[in-house]
């Protein structure tokens, strides 16, 4: 079956950095489009990033443009996420997905990570 694994995340103080990763199992990883979404407590699931198959086409949401990078390698089955300068307001458990179109709407992904717990202190 489909598994999205993400690691990496963790406490860290404003200002630090950190990468995620999500590694993918059960799928041809080349032929989807991947994105990462966050989820602050009490608040809906938002998309954070997002890349083509081919890593070509990537896509932000303004409130991380310029700080997060968002990066993939086919020949591991994985996709990254790079987050510098973070705020508390980045306090949130990222979701790595997996889809067939180049979206930004929760609803269009069909494979979805357990989640990576991200907090940051101020």
């Amino acid at each position: 079956q489909v598994q999205l694994v993400e690691s990496g995340g963790g406490l860290v103080q404003a200002g630090d950095s950190l990468t995620l990763s999500c590694v993918a199992s059960g799928l041809t990883f080349s032929r989807y489009a991947l994105a990462w979404f966050r989820q602050a407590p009490g608040k809906e699931r938002e998309f954070v990033a997002r890349i083509s198959t081919s890593g070509a086409s990537i896509y932000y949401v303004d409130s991380v443009k310029g700080r997060f990078t968002i990066s993939r390698d086919n020949a591991k089955n994985t996709v990254y996420l790079r987050m510098n300068s973070l705020t508390p307001e980045d306090t949130a458990v990222y979701y790595c997905a997996a889809s067939y179109r180049n979206s930004i709407s929760v609803t269009d992904y069909d494979y979805w990570g357990q989640g990576t717990q991200v907090t940051v202190s101020s």
